[in-house]
């Protein structure tokens, strides 16, 4: 199933992909998302919520653009070892960052990307408009991927999700959330295709190679009673307005 729907992930060693994962793959939400955006040589890049950097990594030497790998949780000295034995020291800049405190000049970035990341921090009616969309330049695009269940899950949910994934939102609540904000085109927002797929079968790689986390396995036995209907992921893409749109400042959270 991967060779036909990630061919540029094939590059890239499988073992290495399941020792660096921090969840579903990465490189693989990567590719579907850069597959409906438009990278071009030279371009900066943020890649917000970044993780071990393997989805800067892939950015980098996909489509020969600059990356700033920005993350909370992994510490840059650790991601800079992994960029730097990937020969992208000179492309790839580890950076720690908190999601509503960015160190990044307005303007500056051609294009941000977040993949499995932004649903911990972007669920904030106020965090797109006030936070980061200030640091792309007008026109430019930004494109996430994140869990999404394709419909609304109903209250009380199945028994089969438990209470595991009460933080779960639909692709068309990810919609109307972006919707809102009058600086920002949405271009694309829709159900990943294989999205549920692709979960379940890099959860069996990721056995199959001897990797064991303790969530693992009972989120695979949920994937699969599941089938994908409510347990996916959806991408998305915007573009900040080409013209300045007033904004009420006074309603900037302090």
């Amino acid at each position: 199933m991967e060779d036909s729907l990630y061919p540029r992930s094939q590059k890239y060693d499988l073992d290495w992909m399941v020792q660096n994962s921090m969840g579903p793959n990465v490189i693989w939400l990567t590719e579907a998302l850069t597959d409906v955006m438009t990278l071009e040589p030279g371009m900066r890049v943020l890649d917000m919520g970044c993780g071990k950097a393997v989805s800067s990594i892939f950015l980098a030497k996909e489509f020969d653009v600059e990356v700033w790998a920005a993350d909370l949780w992994i510490k840059p000295t650790e991601n800079w070892e992994r960029i730097r034995e990937a020969g992208l020291e000179n492309q790839v800049y580890p950076i720690y960052a908190e999601a509503r405190s960015l160190p990044f000049a307005d303007d500056f970035f051609d294009a941000i990307v977040s993949l499995d990341s932004y649903h911990y921090y972007g669920t904030d009616v106020h965090y797109l408009e006030f936070y980061i969309l200030k640091h792309l330049k007008r026109g430019g695009q930004i494109g996430i991927v994140s869990p999404a269940s394709p419909v609304e899950i109903p209250i009380p949910p199945p028994e089969h999700l438990g209470v595991d994934w009460h933080w779960m939102n639909s692709v068309d609540w990810w919609a109307r959330h972006w919707g809102r904000y009058p600086d920002v085109d949405i271009e694309l927002c829709e159900v990943l295709p294989h999205g549920w797929e692709s979960w379940v079968r890099w959860h069996e790689i990721s056995l199959e190679r001897g990797r064991r986390d303790d969530w693992a396995e009972p989120e695979l036995r949920q994937l699969r009673e599941d089938q994908g209907r409510y347990l996916n992921f959806m991408r998305m893409v915007g573009r900040r307005a080409l013209d300045e749109v007033s904004i009420n400042t006074t309603m900037i959270p302090e």
